[in-house]
């Protein structure tokens, strides 16, 4: 029997739509790929063609089934493009829970914006992003991108598992190269997933990832950048912002740096060189003049952020940092470069991973890397790291954005990895004084203050900036143990040179003592208590990180109510473990007065998952005994 025409295509096309339909059912998602997702990446491919030193093409398919809201953010549906990178195509298709189609988004659909906000210096850094609204949960986005850069120094960094409460049902890697460039690759925490490397040869590369089970995230765990697989990739022979590069080891990568990227940035207006000449003086001392061109670049500057991935690594010129009064991290530290150049203080551009996570650059891996870029200014055999981005740091500050990570400084003789400043555990302290009076009726009132240094520093800077609204919030969520908190008067003593931070605060609280019958009770510690819990997890998978450790210290006098006598007083605690110290102590004094002493000292370090619950119950026996009572009987 002979078949019509039309009727066969009819067919052929009834049989492609079932079986695209098919491909997108939320239904045929495995039960065990579901569990503790938000989302499940149905297919996420990216194939990397490197057709030259100047040349690199990347297309990238990405089927994400969103199960609920918080599965959003893993669409993932952005690219950004400036001047070396161009967006060849770029669209998604949504389809429903049934694979139905029921949007396509063009490009012209996504929203095109600039990466930079309140700079026009940068209008051709800018990103293109997919902002959808869905009517309904479960669906599925199928999402598209095709780009073309001349830039080979940056080969995008491939995770198979993007983060937590997010499965993978496929994952696949393809990279095509020339196999005169030195093509290398470096894979991290390979171990325990199911990936498979299909292809390695001298011009290509090739992984596939299939059913990884979505993780939930664990209290205390590394970032998932140091537990998830993931590979870095890298050229010998590469090209950046219009130049090419060649570098087997950290000298030569960062001489070419220094010489082809760097140079013809630092050149300035004469009257902005006998500007800063008259700021700077008469004085000689290297790092004195350092600290008067600090001051004057965090006056004079403002920090611009660029998006991840925009505004390559080649500053911009100095003299228009001096023209406009802002710039991104590169650009302030290049300006401040420029003006220790014109006082004869030597420093060096130096590139990191900025972040509050410790990230270091990979040693053993010379390529392009890092997000973020400071100034490092050798002083004899070390080194004063300037963050240039901050207008209120101390000169020679780090904080938690920078400290205690692998770093490259570029210098014009070559590159060379360094580590950045380490604050000690017992050098993060915060030091309280303080007394407190209990009256008949249980009111409370007293004065504490506060000192910090170290890492401690760089988040209670951040107070002086709070309005008097934000402040009150802040104290009585920092002081959420005493009930009815009112703040007196607040003072901050900013000592900059010596790097500490003092708060000096006067507080009052209506009924802190609880009254029963003739009896009062009330905690003794009220300034500084661990009120926090250190959550029980059965089973748990992943080690845990203490990223910094501290040491606090208090004492606090406590003056008792008249007319009351001690009827319980806690005894003496000492705690001691790999973790770390902690110790209190009640020294009875004349004129019905008690001395608290508290000291808590907490290891930095890396653990093993099984050593979690010891390390719960340490934490426990803190608290435990921060909330440790007196009981007072009237006369």
């Amino acid at each position: 029997m002979k078949i019509p025409c039309y009727a066969l295509l009819f067919f052929l096309f009834t049989l492609v739509s079932s079986a695209q339909k098919g491909t997108y059912l939320i239904s045929t998602i495995k039960d065990s790929l579901k569990e503790n997702a938000n989302s499940v990446v149905r297919l996420d491919q990216m194939d990397i063609v490197i057709a030259s030193q100047r040349s690199m093409n990347i297309k990238t398919q990405r089927v994400v089934s969103v199960l609920n809201e918080k599965g959003l953010n893993d669409i993932d549906a952005y690219q950004h493009y400036d001047k070396t990178t161009a967006i060849k195509n770029i669209e998604a298709v949504v389809y429903d829970a049934f694979g139905n189609e029921i949007k396509k988004i063009k490009r012209k659909d996504f929203r095109d914006q600039s990466a930079v906000s309140g700079s026009t210096l940068f209008s051709d850094s800018r990103v293109v992003y997919l902002d959808y609204t869905p009517i309904s949960y479960p669906f599925t986005i199928v999402y598209t991108s095709e780009t073309e850069t001349s830039n080979t120094a940056f080969i995008p960094q491939w995770y198979f598992l993007g983060g937590y409460y997010l499965s993978i049902e496929k994952c696949v890697l393809n990279v095509a190269f020339p196999n005169d460039l030195g093509f290398k690759k470096k894979e991290f925490q390979f171990s325990g997933y199911n990936i498979k490397k299909t292809v390695d040869t001298d011009t290509r590369l090739s992984y596939e990832a299939v059913n990884i089970s979505a993780q939930k995230a664990e209290d205390l765990s590394p970032s998932s950048r140091d537990l998830f697989p993931r590979i870095m990739m890298g050229l010998e022979r590469f090209h950046l912002e219009g130049v090419d590069g060649a570098a087997t080891n950290w000298t030569d990568f960062g001489k070419w740096y220094s010489d082809k990227i760097l140079a013809g940035t630092t050149d300035l207006p004469e009257s902005t060189k006998l500007k800063i000449k008259e700021v700077v003086g008469n004085e000689k001392d290297p790092v004195k003049k350092a600290k008067l061109v600090y001051d004057f670049v965090q006056k004079k500057s403002r920090y611009v952020s660029i998006q991840v991935g925009i505004g390559g690594w080649k500053p911009m010129l100095a003299s228009d940092v001096d023209r406009l009064g802002y710039g991104d991290c590169k650009a302030l530290s290049n300006y401040t470069k420029a003006l220790l150049q014109v006082v004869d203080v030597p420093s060096y551009n130096t590139v990191l991973y900025g972040d509050r996570y410790k990230f270091d650059i990979q040693s053993d891996f010379v390529s392009m890397q890092g997000n973020h870029m400071i100034l490092a200014i050798p002083t004899g055999n070390n080194y004063t790291f300037l963050e240039c981005t901050s207008q209120d740091d101390p000169f020679g500050y780090q904080g938690t954005f920078t400290d205690d990570r692998d770093v490259l400084v570029v210098k014009p003789e070559g590159g060379e990895i360094i580590r950045t400043k380490i604050y000690e555990d017992r050098g993060n302290i915060q030091r309280d004084k303080a007394v407190y009076t209990i009256d008949e009726n249980g009111h409370f009132s007293g004065s504490i203050s506060i000192l910090s240094e170290g890492s401690v520093y760089s988040k209670k800077m951040q107070l002086e900036h709070l309005q008097p609204t934000e402040k009150e919030a802040h104290y009585k969520e920092y002081w959420d143990n005493i009930n009815n908190l009112k703040l007196g008067k607040v003072t901050f003593t900013n000592d900059k040179e010596n790097i500490r931070f003092t708060e000096d605060i006067n507080v009052t609280a209506a009924n802190y003592g609880a009254i029963s019958a003739n009896k009062m009770i009330f905690v003794i510690d009220a300034f500084n208590q661990y009120t926090g819990s250190v959550k029980r997890i059965r089973n748990r998978k992943n080690p845990f990180q203490i990223q910094r450790g501290y040491l606090d210290t208090d004492e606090i006098e406590i003056n008792l109510p008249t007319g009351f006598s001690i009827e319980f007083l806690p005894s003496n605690f000492e705690l001691k473990n790999k973790f770390g110290e902690y110790k209190t102590e009640i020294i009875k004094s004349e004129n019905n007065k008690l001395i608290y002493k508290r000291s808590m000292f907490l290891n930095k370090g890396k653990y093993s998952n099984k050593e979690y619950d010891e390390y719960r119950l340490f934490m426990e026996q803190v608290s435990r005994n921060d909330n440790a009572k007196i009981i007072l009987t009237k006369n």
